[in-house]
Order: structure tokens, then sequence, then C-alpha cells
């Protein structure tokens, strides 16, 4: 009676980990590039830090490019969403421009010239 018990166990817990490790190969990792507006290494760290979110896998922003690479998970997170994190936290992207408020609150050497 006790080897069935411990047969059981094992077969519920060898289930659990095949379920979650179907669901980990299901998810599909997207990168995506976004043009982001910024100046500096403390505005890279700002963007990054901003999209330090459920979902995001990598974020890189390139002072130089002005192009942030961003590695998500499509069934967490869209690039919308992540376009309004990093807008939120005072830079402009593609699609979303940072609203005055936030764009105050950022440090002098931050402040780029907006469109």
């Amino acid at each position: 009676m006790k080897n069935i018990k411990m047969i059981i166990a094992l077969l519920c817990m060898l289930s659990i980990a095949a379920d979650v490790f179907a669901k980990k190969a299901n998810e599909i990792l997207i990168t995506d590039t976004i043009k982001v507006s910024g100046n500096c290494d403390m505005c890279k760290a700002n963007i990054e830090e901003a999209l330090d979110i459920k979902g995001v896998k990598k974020a890189e922003w390139n002072k130089d490019t002005k192009i942030l690479i961003v590695s998500y998970y499509a069934s967490k997170i869209n690039n919308e969403t992540i376009q309004h994190k990093v807008a939120d936290a005072g830079y402009d992207t593609e699609k979303f421009k940072a609203n005055v408020a936030a764009y105050d609150k950022l440090h002098a050497c931050c402040k780029y010239e907006r469109k």
C-alpha cells in the first residue's frame, strides 16, 4: 500500500512538471526594436528599469542609436503596453508621447528635444 501511494505521488509530480514544461514551451518570445527618445546613461537606466516588469525578459536601450531592443513573452505583454510603460517613465516612443508631467520629472540631462 505504501508503494502504491508513493507511485501515485510520483505520477502526480511528473504530471505537474510536464504541464509546467508544456506551458513554458508554448510561450512565444518576441524581440522588437523601438525608437525611444533620450540622451544619457541615466535615461538608459530609467528606460530599462521601467521595463523590469512581468512578461519582459530583456530590455536594452542604446543612447547613441536611440533604439530599445526588448524581448518579451507575447502571452503576458505586448508592444503597445511596453511603449506605454516607457512613455509613463517620461520618454517618447514611436507610438506614444510621454505626458508633460512625466517628462518634467526627468533629470536635466535627460530632457531630450521633443518634437
